[in-house]
């Protein structure tokens, strides 16, 4: 097998339909924790129905009811045919997050709903997504190891592509993102060399700079990408996570703007 065998797809209003023709399942980029916490959503198309409710909470609060606000999940996947969760937590876990993380998964199981989670609120029973994304270290090692902890059914790979210019040496292993277009513009204008690692299945190239000297460029395109979603494959995770453009780069034609844009 060449890549896990569902491919999940983070979708925004409008897309839903193009992504469900073409057999994969959206991830439904419409929710959000607010204060409260309370769901709130975006506009949807009344029609929309399946797939995976997405929240993320860019301001965690730190304090409230996270039974009421299950319960409000629960309500919208019910309401939409919704099938899982998937929790866009960023940044360090908040407590109020992880409570509600580990209410929200056995609710769901006794639905045969997944939850889907970052690592730092690796609540009992949910899916536990892995970002593809790493500056350093071994890819399939990183894999590994969560296969080992969590058994290959409960680990999702996470791809997040790369695009980043590192100085070296980067003592914090923080590089500074790059657009699409700014990583285009940098190859045009240096023609460097690119290389391809093996260890973090992603590209790179080195450049000097005038002012602060070397520089380490780490990007991905679709045949790294590909080449993460096989090493998934090949340590049996079944199940990966793309954005809706690295899907349309995957898939070329599959993805069509249906229409009305539902």
């Amino acid at each position: 097998m060449d890549r896990p065998s569902e491919l999940l797809v983070l979708t925004p209003p409008g897309r839903a339909r193009a992504v469900q023709t073409a057999g994969l399942t959206p991830v439904h980029l419409a929710y959000r924790v607010g204060e409260g916490p309370h769901l709130f959503r975006s506009s949807q198309p009344l029609a929309l129905r399946g797939g995976i409710l997405a929240m993320d909470c860019p301001r965690p609060a730190d304090r409230g009811d996270p039974g009421a606000f299950c319960q409000e999940v629960l309500r919208e996947c019910a309401a939409r045919g919704f099938q899982g969760v998937f929790c866009a937590f960023e940044g360090a876990p908040a407590p109020l997050l992880r409570r509600i993380a580990a209410a929200l998964e056995p609710l769901l199981a006794r639905r045969n709903w997944p939850l889907y989670v970052p690592e730092a609120y690796a609540a009992d029973g949910a899916r536990i997504l892995i970002s593809s994304a790493l500056s350093g270290g071994s890819l399939r090692l990183r894999l590994e190891e969560a296969v080992e902890r969590y058994g290959p059914e409960r680990v999702v790979l996470l791809v997040e592509p790369l695009s980043e210019d590192f100085p070296l040496p980067s003592p914090t292993g923080q590089g500074v993102p790059l657009t699409r277009e700014a990583l285009s513009r940098r190859r045009e204008e240096l023609q460097p060399a690119v290389f391809f690692s093996s260890e973090l299945c992603a590209h790179y190239f080195t450049y000097m700079a005038k002012g602060d000297g070397a520089h380490f460029v780490l990007f991905d395109d679709a045949g790294s990408i590909r080449k993460k979603l096989q090493i998934a494959a090949a340590l049996g995770i079944s199940r990966a996570v793309l954005a809706l453009e690295q899907a349309e780069e995957l898939l070329p034609g599959l993805l069509r703007p249906s229409p009305g844009g539902k």
